[in-house]
């Protein structure tokens, strides 16, 4: 065996020395560069996507929870507080670490669980993809499904008429396909986000069609159409 080739084997031999090592402290330090996820105390629920930790306050990302006033609000705010208040949990960032009104924007994690698909998955929120899809928008499509299939909270159906025969068309528009004239005072149509339309002292007769203004955050944004109860009538990427 020449010189060369005991000296390639005497540098294998070390490399796999090396990687058998169990030197913790190491471990520690290149769990801790290389992670993207960071550890806080859960101090407060301002509401059922934003709380307040140890490092200022923390809006939720890849969701939408109701607003104050609104169906599900203090219900969105109990349950974050159930799983999460007064604990340590993990944020894991997305593409933007803060918004505009400069909060923390995180995934949560508890016990292995992304908080953020739990709340779509039990009704309490619409997912909201305002900064764009990451890893795990479709997770939180998949979340608001199962909701839908199990229609609770946010997604117990309308038992409305009407919300079987009224269609959402590309155009920007509600249309009445129903055989009889629909109601719909009271109806909201709201985009992923906050922003949304509500049809004032409206009647749609069979055939008709009312306009809606919404801004919609870009191609695929989904739409949700909710009767006066506010109950979902129907929803519809745009």
């Amino acid at each position: 065996m020449n010189i060369k080739k005991i000296d390639i084997l005497i540098l294998v031999f070390l490399v796999l020395a090396v990687l058998s090592l169990n030197y913790s402290p190491i471990d520690s330090f290149l769990e801790q560069a290389f992670s993207s996820r960071q550890e806080v105390l859960v101090e407060r629920v301002i509401d059922g996507d934003t709380v307040e930790s140890d490092i200022g306050n923390i809006r939720l990302l890849g969701i939408n929870t109701p607003e104050r006033g609104e169906i599900y609000y203090e219900g969105a705010k109990k349950f974050l507080e159930s799983r999460i208040f007064n604990k340590t949990v993990e944020l894991e960032f997305g593409k933007d670490k803060r918004d505009k009104y400069n909060r923390t924007l995180a995934y949560l994690f508890l016990d292995g669980k992304n908080i953020n698909i739990e709340i779509v998955k039990n009704g309490f929120a619409n997912y909201y993809f305002y900064g764009g899809r990451d890893k795990y928008s479709s997770d939180l499509e998949n979340a608001w499904t199962i909701c839908v299939n199990n229609k609770i909270n946010l997604c117990e159906p309308s038992a409305n008429q009407c919300s079987s025969c009224i269609i959402i068309k590309d155009s920007g528009a509600l249309k009445n396909i129903c055989g009889f004239s629909c109601n719909i005072t009271g109806w909201k149509i709201k985009a992923e986000g906050r922003n949304n339309t509500i049809f004032q002292s409206e009647i749609l007769n069979s055939g008709e069609e009312v306009l809606f203004k919404l801004e919609l955050i870009g191609t695929g944004d989904t739409i949700f159409l909710r009767d006066r109860e506010g109950k979902l009538a129907l929803w519809k990427k745009y």
